[in-house]
């Protein structure tokens, strides 16, 4: 088998190539930092091929996609992206659009793409990584919130589309509550609860990802949030979604 992973140079997305090879899988690594890739490759197990890409334009995502494939790849994982927080009119307009482009345009386009080929051989995994966040507004992260609701229910839609035709292709959504990475460094935030260990979150995503789980969300209490949250009023949701981001400034 052989795996694209994207964001592969740090935290989850190198943890998931090292879990992978390790498992005899090979791989093809994207992300902007080359050297750190490099360094990534000599640790493992398997063939890996390294591309050093900013696929944050469209351009670039279709430039990827042909690079690669005629490589018969079986697993594509989404798992470029990272956040902003601040007060929604604070964060400068480019930087919120480069954000935009990253974790929805990236995803849309290589998932697009990747699926068509997998759906033609009927076989193949996709695993897009979203966030706890996707499942409520996230005042002072609010576009990051938002992009990853997309995610989320874009994954969930073409899920139940690749149901009803039957297709044995298998599409996840990662969705883990804080984790340490380096997230918090660009985002310029603090966890205001203990994050959980990248590696540990990569090898449940890996092993959930291949049992066809459609939504991944690691750790006991993490999992409890998406259904207590249904039982809380809008009102004071944004509420406590404001207090908890305002913790991490």
């Amino acid at each position: 088998m052989k795996a694209l992973i994207t964001g592969a140079s740090s935290g989850i997305g190198a943890d998931m190539a090292r879990i992978l090879s390790a498992e005899g899988i090979d791989l093809i690594l994207v992300a902007r930092r080359g050297k750190k890739l490099e360094k990534l490759a000599k640790e493992l197990e398997t063939e890996v091929k390294i591309i050093e890409m900013d696929i944050s334009s469209t351009y670039n995502c279709m430039e990827l996609y042909n690079k690669v494939k005629k490589e018969d790849i079986d697993i594509l994982i989404n798992n470029a992206g990272f956040g902003i927080c601040n007060n929604f009119t604070d964060i400068k307009i480019d930087k919120e659009l480069d954000m935009i482009d990253l974790n929805i345009k990236t995803v849309q386009t290589l998932t697009k793409l990747f699926l068509k080929d997998f759906r033609k051989k009927d076989q193949g995994y996709i695993l897009n990584v979203a966030s706890l966040a996707a499942f409520m507004p996230g005042p002072l992260m609010a576009s990051y919130y938002a992009t990853k609701a997309y995610v989320l229910n874009l994954s969930m839609a073409i899920s139940e589309e690749l149901k009803k035709e039957g297709s044995n292709v298998s599409i996840s959504v990662l969705c883990p509550g804080p984790v340490n990475t380096e997230f918090n460094k660009v985002a310029k935030v603090k966890f205001a609860v203990k994050a959980m260990d990248s590696y540990d979150v990569a090898k449940y995503a890996i092993n959930k990802m291949f049992n066809e789980k459609l939504i991944i969300i690691p750790g006991f209490k993490m999992k409890l949030i998406p259904f207590l949250i249904r039982f809380v009023p809008r009102k004071l949701l944004l509420k406590i979604t404001y207090n908890i981001q305002k913790k991490k400034k």
